[in-house]
């Protein structure tokens, strides 16, 4: 155990992680203030969590705004303004922590890669996660979306960024350079089963225009003019395993894209 650990407040948002959650936390040991909010878990994560030292919250929607990484910002008493927010199936590296307590915090918020796991195998090209949830929160929020009625929807944000408050349009935003491991496709029947959902939710937000503008101008216009192409699910393909270079990564890359 650190004895000078980093002084950011970490948010690990949870529902039947109780396979994976110790794994998660024993990583975020060194960082001062940890939090898991859990969704009433029937299978041992809140257990596991708390005997990993973190401080647990039982988390019901109640279908309204906020969702819950909003409402974690804004009831759970955090002792640290600047959040991490990291899911169940993220494994941070002794590299990215290190970046993290080096960082001399000039931007309101840091982008972090996600590296992707294919059967035991890290790839280290193609398609990569990369989201802003290292932030301040006095400058950053989860936004409401027009999303309540909309198939597929649920208790968390979607696929979308945390956006400046108002006031705080004109602050910069960061790219830290370590990775974290995104053990996402651990269960592909799992996986593949939520991007369903996500899929249906994604249309009705289309359909609605509901999207929040991305805090990333070129982010912005890369995903507008994305959603409008057709035959999107070949271009993605090319994107993921030519020009990001997924074929680098083999057989893995391949079935990956």
């Amino acid at each position: 155990m650190p004895q000078n650990k980093i002084p950011i407040s970490v948010i690990v948002v949870t529902k039947n992680e109780a396979s994976r959650i110790a794994r998660t936390l024993d990583v975020l040991q060194m960082f001062e203030d940890l939090w898991v909010v859990d969704s009433e878990s029937a299978e041992g994560t809140q257990r596991i969590a708390a005997q990993a030292g973190a401080q647990v919250v039982d988390y019901k929607w109640d279908g309204r705004y906020p969702k819950k990484r909003q409402w974690a910002l804004e009831n759970l008493p955090l002792k640290y303004e600047r959040i991490f927010f990291v899911d169940a199936d993220e494994i941070i590296t002794p590299e990215l922590s290190a970046e993290i307590a080096a960082l001399d915090w000039r931007a309101a918020g840091y982008f972090i890669k996600g590296l992707y796991v294919v059967e035991g195998q890290i790839l280290r090209h193609g398609l990569q996660n990369n989201k802003l949830c290292l932030f301040d929160r006095t400058k950053i929020e989860f936004p409401a979306v027009d999303d309540l009625d909309l198939e597929g929807m649920g208790e968390i944000e979607g696929h979308y960024q945390p956006v400046f408050k108002a006031g705080f349009e004109s602050e910069r935003l960061g790219q830290l350079r370590a990775p974290m491991i995104h053990e996402a496709l651990a269960d592909s029947a799992a996986w593949e089963a939520r991007h369903v959902r996500y899929a249906r939710w994604e249309a009705g937000m289309n359909a609605k225009g509901a999207w929040p503008s991305d805090p990333k101008c070129w982010r912005q216009f890369l995903k507008t003019m994305f959603r409008a192409l057709p035959f999107r699910d070949a271009i993605a393909f090319m994107q993921s395993y030519i020009f990001a270079l997924g074929f680098l990564d083999g057989r893995k890359g391949f079935e990956f894209a």
